[in-house]
């Protein structure tokens, strides 16, 4: 196992943590899929209590951080250069379906820049993790972006605005986080969608960026409304020539 810093430590014991809590609740939902009040409360609970695990975890040892969070916005602490940004459950529909393709995610933020990023599927226990300059991991092996350079050979993740947009190879999944990961381990070509939240994909971007992808640079961007593109550097040119009117 390549040596990892303490603050992606704290974050993946976090997770870990968390994760048994979602675990736990994504089993029960199958007894709510039948209910005729549905699950939608439960979700929302579920994620709140993901939340709250994933940020009192955090804040033991870095008790000054800032934190983003989607469920509770942000919360400024006394170190602003410092910043969490939680993404408790990523994919929160397909949890509310009982389809097992949701992701809890993490990044740290320092001087403006991710400089840690944490991806994990509790149900394929299945963690990508990357610092910058260290590289990228998946359950602790080395990843790297796919090398393929043939679109018509090539497989893309976005929502259904980005595949009504194009003529690409499409997959809709549903969770942007784990398309960033399957983006860094070649699982995927890559990946592109407009309006997409800052906490969707913080750790995603650093994990592409240190699996040796290219992302568009989306600091210009406000935390509620960025566009991103991802893939390999070898075929990126030819991406966004196809996404020109998108």
């Amino acid at each position: 196992m390549n040596s990892i810093s303490p603050n992606l430590n704290i974050m993946i014991k976090a997770c870990e943590k968390a994760s048994k809590i979602l675990i736990r609740d994504f089993g029960e939902l199958e007894n709510l899929q039948v209910s005729v009040k549905g699950p939608k409360d439960f979700v929302t609970n579920s994620d709140k209590k993901v939340e709250k695990i994933l940020i009192e975890e955090l804040m033991k040892s870095k008790k000054n951080f800032s934190i983003l969070s989607e469920e509770i916005g942000h919360i400024e602490n006394s170190d602003k250069k410092n910043l969490w940004i939680i993404d408790p459950i990523d994919g929160t529909t397909n949890f509310l379906h009982g389809i097992p393709h949701f992701a809890i995610s993490i990044a740290l933020r320092s001087e403006n820049e991710i400089i840690t990023g944490l991806i994990f599927d509790p149900i394929k226990n299945e963690m990508f993790y990357a610092e910058k300059n260290n590289g990228s991991y998946f359950n602790n092996h080395r990843i790297r972006v796919s090398k393929k350079n043939n679109l018509n050979e090539c497989l893309f993740a976005t929502n259904l605005k980005g595949a009504l947009n194009t003529d690409l190879n499409i997959r809709l999944t549903g969770c942007a986080a784990l398309d960033l990961a399957y983006t860094a381990a070649g699982r995927l070509d890559g990946f592109f969608q407009n309006n997409i939240n800052l906490w969707d994909i913080a750790a995603g971007v650093l994990i592409v960026k240190e699996a040796g992808g290219k992302i568009n640079d989306i600091d210009k961007y406000k935390m509620d409304n960025i566009n991103i593109k991802a893939s390999s550097n070898i075929i990126y040119d030819k991406l966004l020539e196809k996404l020109v009117n998108f």
